[in-house]
């Protein structure tokens, strides 16, 4: 029987070489991802120079993270639905700019209605940053080493740029200000979105969508050999399905644990990274002081990302995101009853190192368990539920902490982080080495 385009497609880039265009698009994805985490990362450490500036209470600072967070639950969701159907680079390139263009406009908004407003579009455009990084990358990487070029894709765009953020906060911030470090990252948005111009198509998608001509003209681009044969056409190979459909009506079950698995890590690590040096000053630690310590901390996640590049493709998505929840939850509760600066110190790191592996072992994973016709979509409203479960959860650390204490929140951040632990066994079948037509082929 004859090969399908889009089986073609597939079987090449799972037992591709790596090319000097894998590198390309890699490193113009976790660009991109880069500046969407560093945006997210930096808040934090924004939020006392606005409170002492006089520019925004402690409640309108919540109120803008808020509003950042709610446009990126539009993104995310959204993002899906468009990309499945139109492409790829596309939406690629419109969300980059959005992100770009609203961060320097928000830098300069004169009063905080008008930075919630600019934070909430700018939310739209990095909000579909995310999903469509992972999904775009794992459509080209080769099956044998996809989770290690996926936690290369993290370790670049989502781990190095956490101790990053802390230092430029540190060395920058008394010299250009809050409203500085954003028009910074504007610019450096926008760079690459003006970079990623001469990205080219997913060629699973082009495969899929009626344009197979033009995703054999991308594998000659990588050096992959056309087929020997006339290759046949089924419905799969021009699918007309409604992503949004596919997703909630063949993998219900996925969609729903990827929803809770995001809820708890972007929960918990968007809320750390927001309130962690403000927490820090409430225990009596300076700015300066406070933002050192969360530098420290932060020096966990590149080396979570480290770890990902060897677990993933050898102990698998599933069992290293379980666990890594499971420690993670413990050591929440080890960093509240931290009774020195040193524990803190330590407690920190090792609970941000696992609330890292688990999150993004389970990231990887949700962007895996879908088929290419709706691969974005089934990720995006994942993560866009968990996007929108934050904008509450931020929120509310604040408000437990003032009524109840610290100890509390952590409780409650350990209960969250288990309960995800249970989510990921039900997200999908191990993607460990796996095409990923394997795990779910697409559908016309």
């Amino acid at each position: 029987m004859a090969q399908t385009i889009e089986g073609f497609v597939g079987n090449a880039l799972d037992n591709a070489k790596i090319t000097p265009l894998h590198v390309k698009v890699i490193a113009l994805i976790a660009a991109g991802y880069f500046f969407d985490v560093i945006d997210v990362i930096v808040f934090g450490s924004l939020i006392p120079d606005m409170i002492q500036s006089k520019f925004a209470t402690g409640p309108e600072a919540a109120m803008i993270g808020s509003a950042t967070v709610f446009g990126m639950f539009i993104g995310t969701a959204g993002q899906g639905e468009f990309s499945d159907r139109w492409g790829r680079k596309t939406i690629y390139q419109f969300n980059l700019l959005l992100f770009g263009a609203f961060t320097i406009l928000g830098a300069l908004a004169p009063t905080v209605i008008w930075l919630v407003a600019a934070r909430f579009i700018a939310g739209i455009g990095i909000g579909a940053e995310q999903p469509l990084a992972f999904s775009y990358a794992g459509e080209y990487s080769p099956k044998r080493i996809r989770g290690r070029i996926l936690a290369i894709v993290h370790f670049i765009g989502g781990a190095c740029v956490w101790p990053i953020a802390a230092l430029f906060t540190l060395a920058f911030r008394d010299s250009i200000g809050w409203r500085g470090v954003w028009i910074v990252i504007g610019i450096g948005a926008l760079i690459v979105w003006v970079f990623r111009f001469w990205l080219p198509e997913s060629p699973r998608y082009l495969a899929t969508h009626g344009r197979g001509k033009e995703a054999l003209d991308v594998l000659g681009r990588m050096g992959i050999a056309g087929p020997k044969e006339p290759l046949t056409k089924d419905a799969a190979s021009d699918t007309k399905s409604d992503p949004f459909a596919v997703v909630f009506t063949m993998f219900p079950m996925r969609v729903i644990a990827g929803m809770i698995c995001f809820s708890a890590f972007f929960g918990v690590a968007i809320g750390l990274g927001t309130w962690l040096p403000n927490i820090m000053t409430s225990k009596g630690f300076t700015i300066t002081k406070s933002l050192t310590y969360t530098f420290g901390m932060t020096l966990a996640v590149p080396c979570a990302s480290l770890f990902m590049m060897y677990a993933l493709d050898k102990f698998g998505r599933k069992i290293t995101s379980v666990c890594a929840f499971i420690c993670a939850g413990l050591m929440a509760i080890v960093f509240a009853n931290a009774a020195s600066d040193m524990q803190l110190l330590v407690a920190g790191f090792v609970m941000i190192f696992f609330i890292q592996v688990a999150g993004n072992s389970m990231q990887i994973f949700a962007s895996e368990v879908f088929p290419t016709n709706a691969r974005a979509s089934g990720f995006g409203w994942a993560a866009g539920v968990g996007r929108l479960a934050t904008a509450f959860i931020v929120p509310t650390i604040l408000w437990v902490q003032t009524g109840y204490g610290l100890t509390t929140v952590f409780v409650c951040l350990a209960i969250v982080l288990v309960i995800a632990a249970g989510a990921v066994t039900q997200l999908g079948p191990e993607a460990k080495q796996k095409g990923l037509d394997e795990i779910a082929p697409p559908t016309g």
